[in-house]
């Protein structure tokens, strides 16, 4: 299996996709080979400062304990854990979420190891080799292996709160789902999307994906930020909590983070919206769902 790199430098760096394809080989992708990780940390692009965001230990020591707490359980029941904990680590702006080059520099300087052991298929029957998909190392926000449990923490927080973030990521088909929405940057849909969750009015997979295209066509003509206003943001709260990084503890490893202190959604909006989603969801066609 792949294994942890042998060379960490003290700073994150970026990769671009050029650059990542040299050591995307089918070895690394089957976890039969490791990164060469001083040759990969020669192209990179170091990222420059001091800030203590950058510092790479800090991301690397949190994926090491992820690995621990459950290399004995499914992968997947390690999203809702290190959701929270990655983005209260790297507390980055979403401009700076938006730079891909960090995600693909994450995903193979500085955790191939995760990556590969969070997404490798199941062995097939007939023996034939499996491989991790390119883009967990350079995909897309919704797919890249650290990107997509960034943009869930970020997109499912209320305000400093990450609980919504444990019940989003809990739901592979929610994660996998909703991060796709067109419409999941306004607050209070992510909200009334996981309220649905905990009702248990959505469970499975099926109704998960019939309920998202649902949600996400009615924007079209239903303008939620207008029926289900989101009270503006306060980047100074954004602020103060990224000042903060330098004298902030590891992220806690036994109890949820906290976030920037932004104020909470508003509830009337939440639960106007939890109401509409559920009539569209009655009326949404459920693959195996018999109709009454």
């Amino acid at each position: 299996m792949t294994s942890r790199p042998e060379h960490l430098p003290e700073r994150l760096a970026l990769l671009s996709d050029a650059q990542a394809a040299d050591f995307l080989s089918a070895g690394v992708l089957e976890g039969r080979e490791d990164v060469p990780s001083i040759a990969l940390n020669k192209v990179a692009e170091p990222l420059a400062g001091d800030d203590a965001r950058l510092d790479l230990v800090r991301v690397r020591d949190l994926i090491d304990d992820a690995l621990s707490k459950f290399r004995a359980e499914r992968p997947t029941a390690a999203d809702a854990w290190l959701a929270p904990r990655l983005h209260e680590t790297l507390r980055l702006t979403r401009r700076e979420a938006a730079e891909k080059g960090l995600w693909t520099y994450l995903a193979l300087g500085v955790a191939p190891d995760y990556v590969v052991w969070r997404h490798l298929p199941e062995p097939k029957e007939d023996g034939s080799r499996v491989r991790v998909a390119r883009d967990r190392f350079v995909g897309p926000h919704y797919k890249q292996s650290f990107a997509r449990l960034w943009w869930a923490a970020e997109l499912f927080r209320d305000g400093s709160d990450y609980r919504p973030v444990v019940v989003a990521c809990g739901n592979q088909d929610m994660l996998n789902s909703a991060l796709r929405l067109d419409v999941i940057d306004h607050r209070p849909t992510a909200q009334a999307l996981v309220r649905l969750l905990e009702r248990g009015t959505v469970r499975t997979g099926r109704e998960i994906n019939a309920l998202t295209p649902a949600v996400n066509a009615a924007a079209a003509t239903l303008m939620y930020d207008l029926v289900a206003p989101d009270v503006e943001r306060d980047g100074d709260a954004l602020r103060d909590w990224i000042a903060g990084a330098a004298s902030a503890l590891p992220s806690p490893r036994n109890e949820l983070p906290e976030g920037p202190e932004e104020e909470r959604v508003p509830e009337d909006a939440v639960r106007g919206l939890a109401a509409h989603f559920e009539e569209l969801f009655a009326e949404a066609p459920v693959r195996g769902r018999v109709s009454e």
